[in-house]
């Protein structure tokens, strides 16, 4: 009777061992964009944004008939798919907006946000 129940006692820390133990194959891994890439200037239609090496950029929407000479400034950091910019408004405020980035190579970033708006702008020249 003793072995028995010390068969069944070695059979159910196996069992447990093999379901805890399954190597984080199951969680999927998280996607490093390369943050160089996202550098310059990029256009969705109407919507404007250009990123600068030192963690700053500017937003502009002509729809709003905003130029880039009057584009609101923001503040930006990609850390694997999340992609944060603190807008800085005039009266001395900051929104932080957060974007999950879907696509980032030479020539299309992609991202949205967590209402569910997406915008996929398409690198370019600006000057």
């Amino acid at each position: 009777m003793k072995r028995k129940c010390i068969y069944g006692f070695l059979m159910i820390c196996c069992a447990l061992l093999a379901v805890s133990c399954d190597g984080g194959g199951s969680t999927p891994t998280k996607p490093a964009f390369d943050e160089s890439l996202l550098i310059g200037y990029w256009q969705s239609e109407t919507l404007h944004e250009y990123y600068n090496i030192d963690g700053t950029g500017y937003t502009w929407d002509t729809a709003d008939d905003v130029t880039e000479e009057e584009a609101q400034p923001f503040t930006w950091s990609l850390n694997g798919k999340t992609l944060t910019q603190n807008h800085q408004m005039e009266m001395g405020g900051i929104v932080p907006k957060s974007y999950t980035v879907t696509t980032l190579d030479a020539s299309t970033l992609a991202y949205h946000d967590y209402y569910g708006t997406s915008y996929v702008f398409h690198k370019g020249n600006i000057r």
